[in-house]
């Protein structure tokens, strides 16, 4: 009979084989992936490394503030 090895690498030619079509949309997006989270990581360690009174303030949008069970239409029922 077969062993597990033999078993696990008919399983990984089997999913070669079927999955020939999308195997490089796959790998394209984890290296994506994989580059947004280098990049995040790293972002986050700047942000660390930044004393605190040199980081940037957020930003703020400026907006309305809408009351509960206000339509937000301008007119008012009634």
């Amino acid at each position: 009979m077969f062993g597990l090895s033999e078993l696990a690498i008919i399983l990984i030619v089997v999913i070669a084989v079927l999955a020939a079509k999308k195997l490089p949309e796959l790998t394209r997006s984890a290296g994506k992936s994989a580059r947004i989270l280098k990049a995040e990581a790293r972002a986050m360690k700047d942000e660390e490394r930044t004393p605190a009174d040199e980081r940037r303030a957020p930003r703020v949008i400026q907006g309305e503030t809408v009351k509960p069970g206000d339509t937000g239409t301008g007119t008012s029922r009634g």
